[in-house]
């Protein structure tokens, strides 16, 4: 019988600070301005204690209800922070066309000392105008039981599958907890993005590709680059095609995202470096996640740890970007639906620090792309934000920068190059958490 464990984001106790100690923390506080809320039903975080996820800047509050007749608007294009109660279903609506397809991602974050079980998640709901549903989404920790930032979306697609789903009206996204943390009293904070896609100038064809590359390349080789993730999906770092090397604490979350046009195809592998320290195993240490333009999951893979030698979570094969992908009946295919940015995101469980230390480790990430661009499939009018189903130059020009040819090479640099990096905001979020997890680890022991 498989024994289920739980993993836990570690709190502390406050302690009396050093004079520079408390300089130290103004500093990292003065750069998370703007990141951390205080949202209904939890408690505010320390001063000094950063979020485990940064949220878009331009986030607007919003507060979910407990029935559908109190239900707060949700905007397409627009990015909502909220919070997810531990009992019950929360509600928020849509006011929709006839024409175009919407959809909303929630994106999850565990308050720090939260548990996980592999079971424990989300579920998102979008109900059409007369309660049935149009899409429904579960999403868990899985095998990678470590408290993380996970993500479910919902969808109303105009279908002729779903005809109860084509008319416009008001619709409504329900999110909630599932598993054994539906039990428990915390809160946890809740990003939420509403976009909506133009229906087609012309009609094309209605039946997903059939063929097409399925066979894993060699893996890529070449000068890595050294490129910190951001700490949540507004803040992602732009990487193209290369290798990429970043450093990771257990506990930890990197969000990178890869600009990909119409016709191109994906691949994806994240490897950590063996360690010196420690004996054991971790289960699904290394988790790897991609997710498309509008946030929703399309793969997620994970990597057993046991410091003798490299763990590495790569993706299975996925096909080119294809608006008609939609009509396959595999997610992880009908997911490749857009062009735009796809989001890398990649976690290392907080267990590995019980028996590998606090870290932080090597993290590798060797991103391929393969396939000519194609045109467009010609909307007939503007997405939701706009542009976010276009690549945009600028992205282009940011992921390929730095990137050297075939052969070795370390890019490696030290942490405290991301104060002066210059690559954003995401990059100094990550080493603050990374101290914040090491000092709250090694509170909890002294206490």
């Amino acid at each position: 019988m498989r024994r289920r464990r739980t993993a836990r984001w570690r709190g502390a106790k406050e302690r009396r600070c050093h004079p520079s100690a408390r300089a130290r923390a103004a500093v990292v506080g003065a750069l998370l301005l703007g990141t951390t809320a205080v949202l209904p039903g939890r408690p505010a975080l320390a001063a000094d204690t950063p979020s485990p996820y940064a949220f878009a800047p331009d986030a607007r509050p919003v507060t979910g209800a407990a029935s559908a007749k109190d239900a707060a608007l949700l905007t397409p294009g627009a990015t909502y922070k909220s919070s997810l109660r531990s009992g019950g279903k929360t509600y928020y609506r849509l006011s929709l066309d006839a024409t175009s397809d919407a959809y909303v991602s929630a994106t999850a974050i565990p308050a720090p000392g939260s548990t996980a079980s592999d079971g424990d998640g989300i579920k998102v709901t979008v109900q059409g105008p007369d309660d049935r549903d149009c899409s429904r989404d579960t999403e868990t920790f899985g095998v990678a039981h470590s408290p993380r930032p996970i993500v479910a979306w919902g969808a109303r697609e105009v279908s002729a599958h779903r005809s109860y789903c084509r008319r416009g009206g008001t619709y409504y996204v329900i999110v909630e907890r599932v598993g054994t943390a539906n039990a428990t009293w915390d809160t946890w904070d809740l990003e939420l993005f509403a976009t909506s896609e133009p229906h087609l100038k012309q009609a094309g064809a209605t039946r997903a590709p059939e063929a097409w590359n399925s066979a894993s390349p060699t893996p890529l080789t070449g000068e890595v680059v050294r490129r910190e993730g951001g700490a949540g999906f507004a803040s992602a770092v732009s990487v193209g095609q290369g290798v990429w090397s970043s450093d990771i604490a257990p506990g930890g979350t990197l969000f990178y995202k890869v600009p990909l046009n119409w016709g191109r195809q994906l691949y994806a592998t994240a490897e950590l470096d063996s360690s010196n320290s420690g004996a054991g195993s971790t289960a699904g240490a290394l988790n790897l996640s991609l997710y498309n333009p509008a946030r929703g999951l399309i793969d997620d893979v994970s990597a057993h740890y046991n410091g003798r030698q490299k763990a590495a979570a790569e993706l299975r094969p996925l096909p080119p970007v294809a608006y008609e992908n939609r009509y396959d009946g595999l997610a992880r295919y009908s997911r490749m639906r857009f062009a735009g940015s796809y989001y890398l995101v990649v976690h290392l469980s907080a267990e590995v620090a019980e028996t590998y230390g606090d870290g932080p480790f090597r993290l590798t990430l060797r991103v391929r792309m393969e396939g000519a661009t194609e045109a467009g499939p010609g909307y007939a009018g503007e997405s939701e934000p706009r542009g976010v189903f276009e690549v945009a130059a600028g992205d282009l020009g940011v992921a390929a920068g730095g990137q050297g040819g075939e052969g070795g090479g370390d890019g490696g640099t030290a942490m405290t190059v991301l104060a002066v990096s210059g690559i954003g905001a995401g990059t100094v979020l990550l080493g603050a958490l990374g101290v914040w997890t090491v000092v709250a680890r090694r509170r909890l022991r002294a206490w």
